[in-house]
C-alpha cells in the first residue's frame, strides 16, 4: 500500500486485560506445538476469521471476494455499523454493535477501490493473518473476523474505550517514573510476544497503542499491524518502514531483523521519560541523520533526575549495533521494568509533560499535512 496510508493509520480499536509479562515456559503447550518463531500460522483467510469467535456470516452471492477468496457477505447483516471513530487513507473506523449478541465493537472498514494493485492486496491479507495469528496474546488487540463485500473489506476487532497513549498521560496532568516503567513493560512485551510468535512489527509507536478503559490504571494494547510481517529465519530485510522518530539505523542501512522493534520501543521509553525522542531534526533527513550519529543525550534536564537503572535500559535498548542491543526477553528482566522495580514514585517534571505536549501537536500537525499531500 502507499505510504500515505502506512504512516496515519491511526485507528482506535482493543480491547485487553493483562499487563504481565508471559514468561516463554507460561505459553499454553498446544500454542508452542503450533508456533515456530519463524514460521507463521497455517491459517486459511476466509470471511470469517476467528474461531473464538464463532459468527456465521450471510453470504450475499457465489461471487468471490478477490481479497478473501470467500463468498462477499453482507455486514449490516451481521453489525449495526454507528458512528464513526477514525479515518486513515484507504479506510474509516466504526463502532459497531453485533446483531446476535448486542456487544460493540470496532470495525475497519476498507474501500476495495483503494487496493489498486496485488502488493495491496497481498499487505491487507498478510495483516489479517497476522492479527488473527497474535490474537488474545497480552497487550496485542483482539481480533473477531473480516469480511468483504463488493465496496469493502471489514476488520472487526474488540472496542478500546481509552485513549492514545500520550493523550492519556498529557491528559491526566502528572505520572511518576514508576507509572512510565508499568507503561514500558507492556510495549516491551508486546515487543517479546511478537517475536516469540515469529512476528516483526516494524511501527512500533505510541500512536499504535492505546488504554483499553478509562480507568487510571488501564493496561494499553498494540492496535496497528499493517506494516508487520512474518520472520523469515536468516533473511535480512530491507524496506524502509516506520515513522522517522522511531526508525532503528540498521532501518536507514537497509540491512535489519527484528532488533528494530527493541529500538522503537527504546525510543517511547525516552520520551516517556523526558517529552522529546532521542534523535531529533526539523526534517525527515535531520532525523536520519541525527539517528545514524547516534549521540544519544542522557545528561541533559530532566535526566539528572531520573533513576540511573532507567538510563541503564535506555542505553542497551537504543545500541547502535543490533547485535550487541538488549533483546526484549532480558530487557523485561531488566531491574527497571520488573515489578519490584528500581523506578521512583515521585512525579515527573511538570516540563516533561510540557514537551511531551509540544510534540504530540507537532505530529498531529505534521499528520495532517501529510494528509493533505496524500488527497
Amino acid at each position: 500500500m502507499g505510504n500515505c496510508f502506512k504512516k496515519s493509520r491511526d485507528i482506535p480499536i482493543s480491547s485487553g486485560t493483562s499487563d504481565d509479562t508471559p514468561p516463554l515456559q507460561q505459553f499454553p503447550k498446544s500454542t508452542q506445538e503450533r508456533f515456530s518463531p519463524t514460521t507463521p500460522k497455517k491459517s486459511t483467510l476466509s470471511s470469517s476469521s476467528s474461531s473464538s469467535f464463532p459468527t456465521k456470516p450471510a453470504p450475499l452471492a457465489d461471487e468471490v471476494g478477490k481479497v478473501l477468496k470467500g463468498p462477499y457477505v453482507d455486514i449490516n447483516s451481521l453489525y449495526v455499523l454507528e458512528k464513526e471513530l477514525g479515518r486513515g487513507q484507504i479506510g474509516v473506523t466504526y463502532l459497531c454493535t453485533e446483531r446476535a449478541t448486542g456487544r460493540k465493537y470496532a470495525c475497519k472498514s476498507i474501500s476495495r477501490r483503494k487496493l489498486v494493485n496485488s502488493k495491496d492486496i497481498e499487505d491487507v491479507k498478510r495483516e489479517i493473518l497476522i492479527l488473527q495469528h497474535l490474537t488474545g496474546q497480552p497487550n496485542i488487540v483482539e481480533f473477531k473476523g473480516a469480511y468483504e463485500d463488493r465496496q469493502n473489506l471489514h476488520l472487526v476487532m474488540e472496542l478500546c474505550t481509552g485513549e492514545k497513549l500520550f493523550d492519556r498521560i498529557i491528559n491526566k496532568g502528572s505520572y511518576s517514573e514508576r507509572e512510565a516503567a508499568s507503561i514500558g513493560r507492556q510495549i516491551v512485551n508486546v515487543v517479546h510476544v511478537c517475536h516469540f510468535m515469529g512476528v516483526m512489527h516494524r511501527d512500533l509507536r505510541p500512536e499504535n497503542f492505546l488504554m483499553v478503559s478509562k480507568d487510571d490504571h488501564s493496561p494499553i494494547k498494540a492496535i496497528d499491524f499493517g506494516l508487520s510481517v512474518f520472520i523469515e529465519e536468516g533473511k535480512m530485510y530491507k524496506e524502509i518502514v516506520g515513522k522517522a522518530y522511531y526508525v532503528a539505523p540498521e532501518v536507514l542501512q537497509r540491512k535489519y531483523g527484528k532488533e528494530i522493534d527493541v529500538w522503537s520501543a527504546g525510543v517511547i521509553l525516552y520520551i516517556l521519560l523526558s517529552g522529546v525522542p532521542p534523535f531529533w531534526g526539523e526534517t525527515e533527513k535531520a532525523i536520519f541523520e541525527a539517528i545514524l550519529e547516534g549521540k544519544l543525550d542522557l545528561q541533559s534536564p530532566p535526566w539528572p533526575s531520573i533513576s540511573a537503572s532507567a538510563k541503564d535500559l535506555i542505553k542497551q535498548m537504543l545500541t547502535m549495533n543490533p547485535t550487541k542491543r538488549i533483546t526484549a526477553a532480558d530487557a523485561l528482566e531488566h531491574p527497571w521494568l520488573k515489578e519490584d522495580d528500581d523506578a521512583s514514585d515521585r512525579p515527573t517534571n511538570s516540563a516533561v509533560l510540557i514537551r511531551m505536549k509540544q510534540f504530540r501537536t507537532m505530529n498531529k500537525m505534521k499528520k495532517l499535512a501529510l494528509k493533505n499531500d496524500c488527497k
